[in-house]
């Protein structure tokens, strides 16, 4: 099964550098988004295997954007792995309190990275509704 993910970025350049790089790695890019009402749209609509999200959005959080996804009945589901050019370290108790399944900065995006993310929330998922 072909992994299906949405890019949510502001920057057209990273968009398509990221499209690129992940479909030619297997991944299907099923749409891309510059800002959080768009990725609320596509998400819903679309219901892709996971959201990739920019912590900075052209004015908008991307914290807030993952909260509204995960609040929103039709995307409460949906994983979504926050992105950013700076490391994880800026952002401290910002992305702890995240619904985000976890961090990637922009240089280490990749299709093995985002799968190795996505399977290790499920395991933590299974070992948690063991427990």
């Amino acid at each position: 099964m072909v992994l299906r993910c949405v890019i949510v970025d502001d920057s057209p350049a990273f968009l398509a550098a990221a499209r690129g790089l992940l479909e030619r790695q297997g991944l299907s890019v099923v749409a891309v988004a510059s800002s959080g009402t768009q990725a609320l749209r596509v998400a819903g609509e679309l219901r892709p295997d996971v959201v990739l999200l920019d912590v900075g959005l052209n004015g908008e959080s991307g914290f807030d954007v993952a909260s509204h996804l995960q609040g929103n009945d039709s995307t409460a589901e949906l994983p979504v792995i926050l992105i950013s050019s700076r490391q994880e370290e800026d952002f401290g108790e910002l992305l702890a309190a995240s619904p985000a399944v976890g961090f990637l900065p922009k240089i280490s995006l990749s299709a093995d990275a985002i799968t190795r993310m996505l399977q290790r929330d499920d395991t933590d998922g299974r070992a948690e509704a063991a427990g």
